[in-house]
């Protein structure tokens, strides 16, 4: 099966040792309601009484496009998913609210892909939020910056996105075109599981069915003001021809970043080396002596938005850490 990895098959080998089980990963969640891929086909499965208790104690534990599980089959020809196995990557968001949460976007990725549109400037805070994002799932990130023949400078707004995204590959992609396809089609093949993240209308569902040469997912235009409008409404797994597998999400209109002190650490490892080399290692880098940060912004080292960028988001962080610290004392007291 696509993406199986031999981690997954030894968790997975105690509870497929019953006639009754099977393994599968699931490809789509619709209220509660599963559709899981299996070496027999597709199923539609209902969650058994050990993942529903499972959920009441961590929503985060509910089954998610890409994860890995064992069914089971009943006399009645009733499936059931009974066990979900550990994930090996996991994208995880914040939900909104005061006493924010965890949400599971997707499971079991090798890649999360960050799709970002060129039919006008991609604004470059946002994709330092959602490299961190990327990072934090322990997958590797990429950007994929899409409808490039719609942008004659290109190449150099590339250059401006590779400059915030170290360690990462950056794309310019064209479905229209075939621009950056291949290159596409060769990481699918190794073969790995590619996640789509992004806002609406940046054009992922477009690129999953070039990719499978085939119009298997909806698409719709652009509206008037550039803006996208919302065509996926869940995330859903697909298959592609010749190895690998996609996973396209619904358009991200915010995303909150959850548990995410080393996907910021590794999205912003620039101003963390310079943090590093503050003379206090306390420092705030507001004006103390010995500041390495502030000495690089001066000398032009260290462009003054993306240290704001990086403060913005580590506040955020602290925030999310003290909410989840109140959650889990009230939960004991």
């Amino acid at each position: 099966m696509i993406g199986l990895d031999a981690a997954t098959a030894k968790a997975a080998s105690p509870w497929l040792r019953a006639a009754d089980a099977m393994l599968g990963r699931v490809a789509r969640v619709d209220r509660g309601v599963v559709s899981v891929l299996t070496d027999d086909g597709p199923h539609r499965v209902g969650l058994g009484g050990d993942v529903l208790g499972r959920i009441a104690a961590d929503p985060t534990a509910a089954p998610c496009t890409g994860d890995w599980c064992v069914l089971r089959s009943w006399p009645d020809r009733r499936d059931t998913l009974e066990r979900l196995l550990p994930r090996r990557t996991s994208v995880i968001r914040s939900t909104a609210g005061e006493s924010s949460h965890g949400q599971v976007l997707c499971a079991n990725v090798d890649v999360a892909a960050l799709v970002v549109a060129l039919q006008s400037l991609p604004t470059i805070s946002k994709i330092e939020r959602m490299l961190a994002l990327a990072w934090q799932s322990g997958a590797r990130p990429l950007v994929l910056l899409t409808k490039a023949d719609l942008a004659a400078d290109r190449d150099q707004i590339a250059e401006d996105v590779r400059a915030v995204a170290p360690d990462v590959e950056v794309l310019c992609i064209s479905a229209t075109t075939g621009l950056g396809l291949g290159r596409l089609r060769a990481l699918l093949a190794e073969p790995a599981t590619v996640a789509l993240l992004g806002s609406s209308g940046h054009g992922k569902s477009t690129l999953v069915n070039a990719l499978v040469g085939a119009e298997v997912l909806a698409t719709r235009q652009i509206r008037a003001d550039g803006r996208g409008r919302h065509t996926s409404v869940r995330r859903e797994l697909v298959v592609v021809p010749g190895g690998g597998a996609l996973i396209d999400t619904p358009g991200l209109r915010g995303v909150g970043l959850f548990d995410a002190e080393d996907g910021l650490s590794r999205a912003f490892a620039d101003v963390d080396a310079l943090a590093g080399r503050c003379r206090f290692s306390d420092c705030s880098h507001a004006g103390e002596p010995g500041c390495a940060v502030a000495a690089a912004i001066e000398s032009g080292q260290l462009a003054l938005r993306r240290f704001e960028s990086w403060q913005r988001l580590r506040r955020e962080q602290l925030q999310m850490t003290a909410r989840a610290a109140a959650r889990l004392r009230r939960r004991r007291g």
